[in-house]
């Protein structure tokens, strides 16, 4: 038997999904009924905030996978080529090999959405960012670098993902993070 908590993560992913194609604003109540199989009664229920509070699951969703399978590794996984490889692994895994839209990058470019969850997506972006160019300065490369490091990863990532996804070739994200990948390897001290 379904736990109501499986149920409800099962319900916010669906409805990251439906975000993901349509966007915030172009995702309707009656897809979100469709797609989850709840009742507006239902949905109200656990989302009292309506249509913005389902966002905030979503990316809160979103966030929890990353802390587990991308930050976490890089703040507590040694050695760092080992770190390196898992959070490309996972971020690969994630989107699905660049056929998976990032929602804290659609909600950042959608103008529904960018000034509601603005701090949201930044602290996401930045907790990236951080989490990466610490496990760099753990390496010995100094702080400015390992900065310019991990945004330019992070962005690259980003980047390669919304590329990819316009020009209908998932092959270029995975060239674009195995060059990612390289780029940090290379950087490391011996």
């Amino acid at each position: 038997m379904t736990s109501p908590l499986s149920d409800h993560e099962e319900t916010v992913t669906r409805i990251g999904e439906l975000f993901r194609v349509h966007g915030y604003s172009g995702t309707s109540l009656s897809q979100i009924t469709e797609a989850t199989g709840k009742g507006k009664g239902s949905l109200y229920h656990f989302f009292p905030g309506g249509k913005h509070d389902m966002a905030e699951q979503v990316l809160a969703q979103v966030d929890a996978w990353f802390a587990q399978h991308v930050f976490d590794v890089l703040n507590h996984a040694a050695p760092p080529r080992d770190a390196i490889g898992r959070m490309f692994a996972a971020v690969d895994a994630y989107y699905r090999a660049g056929r998976r839209a990032c929602l804290m990058g659609a909600f950042a470019q959608e103008s529904a959405t960018r000034e509601q969850f603005a701090r949201r997506i930044n602290v996401f972006f930045r907790r990236w960012i951080i989490a990466l160019r610490d496990m760099l300065r753990r390496t010995g490369i100094e702080g400015g670098r390992a900065t310019y490091l991990a945004e330019d990863t992070v962005a690259a990532i980003q980047g390669a993902l919304v590329v990819s996804q316009a020009l209908e070739t998932p092959r270029l994200f995975g060239r674009m993070m195995e060059r990612a990948a390289a780029t940090l390897l290379d950087a490391l001290p011996e």
